[in-house]
């Protein structure tokens, strides 16, 4: 059954390939907008792509042409971005529009933005209801940008319906900074062991493309003005995960557990942060939208160790992921983890 004309940005992105499929798959007419203008071979015919830079002046308002009757945003960062789309608000049904976990902050008012500070990890209740406090809006880091966006685009729910998805720890196939890199160049490496500080219990919880995609197939057949987690069915242990990608690959490592935090350096330190559990609550999403997850985070896994695996052949690391370099840590320190181990 047709559902009417969606038009995706950001489309070529980690989420915007699933959206797309998931979309098309439902009966939307899908046009696809990218900075490269290109498709994807893993969607289905009658997708329409096209060029787009949105920051070009008049660009996405060409682009939309007459209008269309979801608009869906993965790469809306702040409010000029919240501006933008409202500006166009009588050419667009509804929206969904991808933002972060990363804005909410605690009950002592710390959030992602105080982690490298002393005592700046914030303690967050298990799971973060979407009721839970964010940070100020504002324009000096990217959780203060993306509420900037929510709130100028709540601020016009009756101009222009929008579900917000406040995405976790994205991870799957094509993804720029992808965390299961830790563990899975160590399983590719052959690596004997796995230090893990804070006792291997950090949980951030994920957000598999495909779970998002169903989300955003659902908010975009019921438009509404509301504000959503985003995540999978279970937030794993560190442990837990390296596990998981040891099993895929089909190696066996010892682990080592830290008892707090890293020994030396960042020995034993991961992605998924410190030994306070960040874990959203997904009731919401499943009243207002019927949300069940598509997939779990083990069953996920193959695919993106695959997709890992290949993008590593033959180049280093920061090659094939320019984008941790924003990290500034080597992940992969392996004489400084023997060194720990053998003084151990």
């Amino acid at each position: 059954m047709a559902m009417g004309s969606a038009f995706v940005l950001g489309a070529t992105g980690q989420v915007g390939r699933a959206a797309v499929r998931a979309l098309v798959g439902d009966g939307w007419e899908v046009t696809a907008a990218s900075r490269g203008g290109l498709g994807d071979e893993g969607w289905p015919d009658g997708v329409r792509s096209v060029r787009l830079d949105r920051n070009e002046e008049g660009a996405l308002a060409a682009a939309l042409g007459g209008g269309t009757d979801v608009l869906v945003d993965m790469v809306a960062y702040d409010a000029g971005h919240a501006a933008q789309l409202t500006g166009l608000a009588d050419r667009i049904g509804s929206a969904v529009v991808v933002s972060s976990g990363a804005v909410y902050e605690d009950g002592e008012g710390r959030s992602f933005d105080t982690q490298e500070e002393p005592d700046g990890f914030p303690s967050y209740p298990v799971p973060i209801p979407e009721s839970q406090a964010t940070v100020a809006p504002g324009s000096t880091s990217y959780s203060t940008r993306k509420v900037a966006l929510e709130r100028d685009l709540m601020a016009v729910g009756r101009l222009l319906p929008t579900t917000l998805l406040r995405a976790g720890a994205i991870h799957g196939p094509h993804c720029r900074s992808p965390r299961e890199l830790f563990f899975v160049k160590r399983a590719l490496d052959r690596r004997p062991v796995r230090v893990l500080a804070y006792g291997g219990a950090p949980r951030f919880h994920p957000a598999h493309v495909d779970n998002l995609a169903e989300l955003i197939r659902l908010a975009a057949a019921r438009p509404g003005t509301r504000v959503l987690n985003a995540a999978d069915p279970e937030a794993p242990t560190v442990a837990e995960i390296s596990a998981a990608v040891d099993a895929v690959v089909g190696v066996e490592s010892e682990t080592v557990l830290v008892d707090g935090p890293p020994p030396v350096g960042i020995v034993g330190l991961t992605p998924w942060g410190v030994d306070r559990p960040i874990v959203y609550d997904m009731t919401a999403a499943e009243h207002a939208l019927g949300y069940r997850p598509v997939v779990r985070y083990a069953e996920s896994l193959p695919a993106t160790v695959d997709w890992l695996a290949e993008r590593l052949v033959g180049r280093g690391w920061l090659e094939a992921f320019p984008n941790l370099t924003k990290y500034g840590q080597d992940w992969f320190d392996y004489a400084a983890e023997d060194a720990w181990l053998a003084a151990r």
